[in-house]
């Protein structure tokens, strides 16, 4: 699932051939962990969805199969989304691995049901403005470019930039376990994660093909993630294909 992508960093006059992929710059990345098998994730999966129509905000579906012994194996899961939830819980050490469970920008464990909680986390991690580092991505001829913008100086960590796959929406019919008769449509499910290169601040632009971004997904997002003792942490920034 996870794979590494030969990058190409371009001249930084490169120039894009595209607007912007959102109206309105980033404020959160929300990152629902969920489960077919979770009787309490449902609720979640419909408040993710609500969100994912606010200007402004990036929420992302990873279903996790920690829960498929219960009777239903998750048929979007997988085991690197789980990985990921527990490395978060290591940045944080607390060792709070549930669902539904929404991390905002990278730091703030919410119940993923509780609306409320989510939207104090997304004004708590912003001081209530925006993501601080600007980004925009672009396509032409098959090829995506990432830009990131210049950035204050008072940013100096070292961060990743990860390109994700991702289905806008998928309607699950679920047969068996604690959700067995129901069918519940996930929004923007994430279908793998791609590591594409490491930024250490200033203007830079990075390229991949379209097919590999898009991978098994209608569209793709981008993160710009710092990285505390191998474990994901803050968001630095984020932008989405303008199909999702």
């Amino acid at each position: 699932m996870v794979s590494r992508l030969t990058l190409s960093v371009a001249a930084l006059g490169l120039a894009l051939f595209s607007r912007p992929a959102l109206a309105e710059p980033p404020r959160a990345v929300l990152e629902l962990f969920t489960s077919q098998g979770c009787s309490s994730c449902p609720p979640a999966d419909a408040v993710l969805a609500d969100l994912a129509r606010q200007p402004g905000i990036v929420a992302l579906s990873f279903p996790v199969d920690y829960w498929d012994y219960l009777g239903w194996k998750d048929t979007l899961a997988h085991a690197t989304f789980t990985a990921r939830q527990k490395a978060y819980a290591q940045s944080r050490s607390d060792r709070q691995v549930y669902t539904p469970q929404i991390i905002v920008n990278g730091t703030k464990p919410c119940i993923g049901s509780d609306r409320a909680r989510v939207e104090a986390s997304i004004k708590a991690t912003t001081n209530g403005g925006l993501l601080p580092v600007d980004m925009d991505i672009s396509e032409a001829n098959g090829t995506v470019t990432i830009a990131v913008k210049d950035t204050p100086q008072t940013i100096t960590r070292v961060a990743e930039i990860w390109v994700l796959p991702v289905s806008r929406s998928q309607t699950v019919q679920i047969g068996r376990g604690e959700n067995r008769g129901r069918t519940v449509t996930y929004a923007n499910v994430v279908r793998g994660m791609n590591r594409i290169g490491e930024w250490r601040g200033g203007a830079a632009r990075y390229q991949l093909p379209l097919e590999a971004a898009r991978g098994k997904g209608d569209g793709y997002v981008v993160l710009l993630q710092t990285v505390e003792e191998n474990a994901p942490s803050a968001i630095l920034g984020a932008a989405k294909s303008k199909n999702l």
